[in-house]
């Protein structure tokens, strides 16, 4: 496994990350597919043997139960110190205010079992909050010692800058991450996202890096569980078939032709793209297998160009 800074932090993270979405209590009002805690703990064990320290859960995943099967896997295999744990907070009663702040980190620390976050992440902007009261609380929960760095996820490009400026003009903690929607089936943040991303030294750790295994295989559906009930990835991907379905195509074309996995292409893609880490929400230990040969992977300009060359401009999914 390869491994690399979060940002200007000295936080040390695996160039894959797991995604816990996965992990949780199934429901019909979020995800049917999700694994119990003995399949949790295979998943988490399987990862930490490839040398994978990076989970990233969120306080909504399963109504809280995806939190704490991740922490109980964690207690099962490892040492606390070993792991770099990242959660979220929006999609709960008051958003982004100070009080929800303050009531659902407290939630997400007695749920993972730890009395320390090393990543919070904002889930989404709010459009409610004042950026200060939200900067302020986030600032004050890295100097009480609950967090160790701070994220954010899908929003919009001038929205993270002035929550950057916010942050650098009144003196609080900056932003160290960004979570956003990125794949070669959609790169509308390369427009502005990515771009101020950059300029702030911000790491780009994107979900739906296999755009919910459309860009590991040939066929758009399965006959899987999640492939059937993922209403989710439905929404992001299936109205735009007729255009991106060529793509995964020329991902699998090129797989061939270099003798690896479409997998690996899709996610060497993205290294090649300045990713740090993207999240694999995978359900079956050897997925990440696969993933992880995507590190010895480079792929030339004339090989990302040729995957590139048929994308269309696309509605934004994420930000809100």
């Amino acid at each position: 496994m390869k491994y690399a800074k979060l940002g200007n932090t000295d936080i040390e993270v695996s160039r894959l990350c797991v995604g816990c979405m996965s992990f949780g209590k199934p429901s019909a009002d979020f995800h049917e597919w999700t694994l119990d805690p003995e399949e949790t703990n295979t998943i988490v064990k399987h990862a930490l043997d490839l040398g994978i320290n990076f989970f990233d859960t969120a306080n909504c995943y399963s109504h809280g139960t995806s939190e704490e099967y991740l922490g109980q896997a964690i207690k099962n295999n490892t040492s606390r110190d070993k792991v770099v744990l990242a959660s979220k907070v929006y999609f709960n009663d008051g958003a982004l205010s100070r009080e929800a702040i303050d009531r659902e980190i407290d939630g997400t620390l007695r749920r993972l079992g730890t009395d320390y976050l090393d990543l919070y992440i904002i889930h989404r902007f709010d459009y409610v909050t004042p950026l200060e009261e939200t900067m302020d609380a986030l600032d004050k929960l890295v100097k009480a010692g609950k967090v160790r760095a701070l994220g954010a996820s899908a929003m919009y490009g001038y929205q993270f800058y002035n929550l950057q400026l916010c942050a650098r003009d009144n003196g609080f903690t900056p932003f160290v991450s960004m979570q956003n929607h990125y794949n070669l089936l959609y790169r509308e943040d390369e427009r502005e996202l990515i771009p101020v991303c950059k300029q702030f030294g911000v790491s780009l750790t994107p979900y739906s890096p296999l755009a919910a295994g459309r860009l590991c295989r040939t066929e758009w559906h399965t006959g899987s569980k999640r492939s059937m009930t993922d209403s989710m990835a439905a929404r992001k991907y299936d109205s735009t078939e007729s255009i991106d379905h060529e793509i995964s195509l020329r991902v699998a074309a090129l797989a061939e032709k270099r003798g690896v996995t479409m997998t690996q292409i899709s996610l060497a893609w993205l290294f090649a793209k300045g990713v740090l880490s993207p999240i694999i929400g995978a359900t079956k230990a050897k997925y990440f297998d696969d993933a992880a040969g995507a590190l010895d992977i480079t792929l030339t300009e004339e090989e990302i160009a040729y995957l590139e060359e048929t994308y269309e401009p696309h509605k934004i999914s994420g930000a809100r």
